[in-house]
């Protein structure tokens, strides 16, 4: 088979193409052959090395956390999926390839109406952005959520869910042609973290009382600016640290009784299976009845994989990055 493979984590430069033996799954697990692979900021982390599951990985290194395709073969205990079932899931490696391993009740089945490829971009950012709101946030409909990064994929599911949830959405991204963006998406109202202050924005469109919860993947100084954003009780949600790891003061949370969450998919995967499934078929649900549907920036063949990660690099992405085998 087909893989991209990291032989050091030397990050987009280390990657090739390579040909490996077919696994076999294990009596839990599923063989499927992938049409479509999502590209995540967690996987530009692990290639570098830098993301804190690291050290309990070996090299080679195949990446790829979510993927969608066709059932080939299943574990003996596996009773839920069948040869031929169009699944779309998450995988602890592997998905950057035309073939690829995970646990049975890590996949779910593709709605009619989408493709492999607006499939595999809902794994990480759908099911997270539920998971991260529903959950962890406990937001409830008519309050007003602020989304940082919103034009990215995992910040423009937030936005799509937060109005599927009945939010008030105010999204903020680095410039206008990004909010232009998610204002066709569904955003309430936007802001320019770039050219406007976040916190008097927000003030301003919110009589004063600042928001209910601030989903936030980016962190660093921008996170800072955000907690000062939120109303009595409000939640920020940490689902990423691209801006940098930020230090939040513990009084400014006492004061107004915030809270400050950790929102991990692979906690809820791990621990929560229940939830994990509830959240992902909450977000199925939707995208079959055309409530809720995954925008992709860009499609890449996995010949050109150097080029869809640099792209997701950059930060110049509408929407979500996919490679296909």
């Amino acid at each position: 088979m087909s893989a991209a493979v990291c032989h050091q984590w030397a990050g987009i430069d280390g990657l090739q193409i390579e040909q490996l033996h077919i696994p076999l799954p294990q009596e839990d697990e599923v063989l499927v052959e992938i049409k479509a692979t999502g590209l995540n900021t967690t996987d530009l982390l692990l290639i570098s090395g830098r993301h804190q599951t690291n050290r309990d990985l070996a090299l080679p290194y195949v990446p790829g956390i979510e993927g969608s395709g066709i059932v080939i073969q299943c574990g003996a205990k596996v009773t839920q999926l069948k040869p031929g079932d169009r699944v779309t899931g998450s995988f602890p490696k592997g998905a950057l390839a035309d073939k690829a391993i995970t646990k049975a009740n890590h996949l779910f089945r593709v709605p009619d109406n989408i493709g492999f490829i607006e499939a595999a971009a809902l794994p990480v950012s759908y099911f997270s952005a539920h998971l991260a709101l529903h959950w962890n946030g406990r937001l409830e409909s008519g309050e007003t959520l602020l989304v940082l990064g919103s034009s990215g994929g995992i910040g423009l599911s937030a936005v799509q869910i937060g109005k599927a949830m009945g939010l008030n959405v105010i999204a903020g991204a680095s410039n206008d042609t990004k909010l232009e963006f998610v204002k066709d998406k569904g955003a309430d109202r936007t802001i320019n973290y770039r050219t406007e202050h976040l916190k008097n924005r927000v003030m301003s469109l919110t009589d004063g009382k600042g928001v209910d919860a601030c989903f936030d993947p980016i962190g660093g100084d921008l996170s800072l600016t955000a907690l000062s954003c939120l109303d009595w009780g409000g939640r920020m949600l940490h689902l990423g640290f691209v801006g940098g790891i930020q230090q939040l003061p513990a009084n400014r949370l006492l004061v107004k009784n915030r809270a400050s969450i950790g929102c991990s998919a692979r906690y809820f995967r791990l621990h929560q299976p229940n939830k994990y499934r509830e959240s992902a078929e909450w977000i199925l649900e939707r995208v079959a009845r055309g409530e809720i549907l995954p925008s992709i920036g860009h499609c890449f063949s996995m010949a050109d994989c150097k080029l869809a990660f640099e792209k997701l690099a950059a930060g110049a992405v509408l929407g979500k990055v996919v490679v296909t085998p």
